[in-house]
């Protein structure tokens, strides 16, 4: 990973490329994509948390192979808790850190150093974002808090993007329920909505 200063230039090309999303998935694939080719990392992984069975599914992905990927399940109240604890969690090595679950297959990988933090939106911890590298990296305070701005930049286009499709999906339901001739237009009249008891000479609008 290159060192790299906090640059406005940056987030300004992912806020804009995520800014054009309409749907959360493509959001989370180009973070990802975008992370790994800005910082020129071995990959980047967007997770979601699954409150039901407390693991971290899998979103999207750049970077790594497909036999890494399905490595198997990423449990968030274990091990890196970036997404449990809501901090950032760097792991410089990650065959000598007992917080990393699959050493062996990260090994295989090629993967030397780790960073992960939290997706956040509204106050609530929805994801995780990690950084893979492939050289061994300490990771600098000005990397760590470019991550978490991207990773609250991908939050809140998510939460916007469903909540977009949500706008949607109730517009169409609306449509269906009352029918597609409700929503013709229809131009008013000066008297239209004016009781014929009242005396059309005084209604000069």
């Amino acid at each position: 990973m290159e060192n790299h200063n906090i640059n406005y230039e940056t987030i300004t090309r992912l806020t804009t490329a995520i800014s054009q999303c309409k749907d959360p998935e493509e959001v989370a694939l180009i973070t990802a994509e975008s992370v790994k080719t800005t910082f020129n990392t071995k990959g980047c992984s967007i997770f979601l948390v699954d409150r039901e069975t407390h693991e971290l599914g899998l979103v999207a992905s750049y970077g790594l192979s497909d036999e890494y990927l399905n490595k198997g399940p990423i449990h968030f109240m274990q091990g890196i808790k970036e997404a449990k604890d809501a901090v950032p969690i760097a792991i410089y090595d990650v065959l000598d850190d007992p917080r990393i679950e699959y050493p062996q297959e990260a090994k295989k990988e090629s993967i030397s150093s780790l960073l992960g933090v939290p997706i956040i939106s509204h106050d609530k911890i929805i994801g995780a974002l990690r950084v893979y590298t492939k050289e061994p990296w300490e990771f600098s305070v000005n990397d760590i808090t470019l991550i978490q701005a991207v990773a609250l930049i991908c939050g809140m286009a998510m939460d916007m993007c469903r909540m977009y499709k949500g706008y949607k999906s109730s517009i169409e339901i609306l449509k269906n329920m009352r029918g597609k001739d409700s929503y013709g237009t229809k131009k008013w009249t000066p008297y239209e909505g004016v009781p014929k008891s009242v005396d059309p000479a005084t209604n000069n609008y």
